[in-house]
């Protein structure tokens, strides 16, 4: 009796679970049909990456994300050929992130001017770049767990110009300067260093090209396509066909030079190709016929002259001449 009231009494108790115990199981198909579809969730580029929340990590991910942010040891180092030794000196290290900014631009995320390049970097993916003078070279590099290293092969030449006159007369270097383009088309090119003093030595990544020669600052120009060898220092001499000119006024030959006087110097069909004031004014002028014009006061005097490759001449001109 007492033990059918006790089993009464947990039928009671439980009752209230039962068709919370047996209920069909719901599917997610089922719940999709009762409420509207949730829109796809987009990426805000200005939030903070989530973090996962603390419940959800545990060793495994705590090493993991460890791993994918402590920086890792490089170690960069260059040669000028592929068979070549370890560049000692003169090297700038870049290195880029690979992912673009607004402006499409790489960040900067290291620098050094070692021979040997001893930096530290997340493990990831970027873009080195080396200097060596005027010679360059651009690879991507991976970054993993442990030490890594890399060598570049930048495949410089040298080179080293220099001007004479023709027959082997000697340029002022004070009057000579260089510059140095891409090879091809005038329209092409671009520049790759300018205003180079004679036998100034230049590295350079091999290949050809477009040397200019200004002897004085008129019109004493020389061109040539040259090639720099990688491993091999280039030496060339471009020969000029021009003069070095000086004017003087004067009453008659031989006499003195006369002072304040406006000078201007004409090419053949016109053209004014140099302007001075003074008694001795100089210039470099190229082969050719000219005419100079000395002014003095109202009166100017003028003279033909020609221009041939060689030593220094002196023009003079006489005020006996109109």
């Amino acid at each position: 009796m007492r033990s059918g009231l006790v089993f009464a009494l947990l039928l009671l108790l439980l009752a209230p679970l039962a068709p919370a115990a047996f209920a069909p199981p719901a599917f997610a198909q089922d719940a999709a049909t009762e409420m509207p579809p949730m829109p796809r969730p987009r990426p805000n580029r200005d939030a903070t990456p989530p973090v996962t929340p603390p419940a959800a990590r545990t060793p495994a991910t705590e090493a993991i994300s460890a791993l994918t942010t402590v920086p890792q040891p490089v170690s960069l180092k260059a040669r000028i050929t592929e068979d070549g030794t370890t560049i000692p000196e003169g090297l700038v290290w870049r290195i880029f992130g690979t992912t673009p900014d607004a402006n499409g631009e790489l960040a900067l995320v290291a620098k050094s001017d070692e021979a040997i390049a001893s930096v530290e970097l997340p493990p990831g993916e970027y873009v080195v770049h080396v200097a060596y003078g005027r010679a360059q070279a651009s690879d991507t590099l991976t970054v993993t767990e442990g030490a890594n290293e890399k060598s570049f092969v930048i495949g410089a030449g040298a080179l080293r110009l220099n001007s004479a006159i023709t027959g082997d007369i000697a340029i002022p270097a004070n009057l000579l300067k260089f510059d140095i383009l891409t090879a091809g088309d005038e329209a092409t090119r671009t520049t790759v260093a300018e205003g180079l003093r004679p036998n100034e030595i230049v590295t350079l990544n091999a290949g050809t090209y477009h040397i200019v020669s200004h002897f004085g600052d008129v019109n004493a120009v020389v061109r040539a396509d040259l090639r720099v060898e990688p491993g091999q220092l280039t030496d060339a001499t471009l020969y000029q066909k021009a003069s070095q000119i000086s004017f003087k006024l004067a009453s008659e030959v031989g006499g003195e030079a006369i002072a304040d006087v406006e000078w201007t110097v004409k090419t053949a069909d016109g053209t004014t190709v140099f302007t001075d004031l003074g008694a001795f004014p100089a210039t470099v002028l190229a082969e050719g016929e000219y005419r100079v014009l000395a002014k003095q006061g109202e009166t100017v005097f003028n003279r033909d002259f020609e221009v041939k490759a060689g030593s220094s001449q002196e023009i003079e001109v006489l005020t006996t001449a109109h």
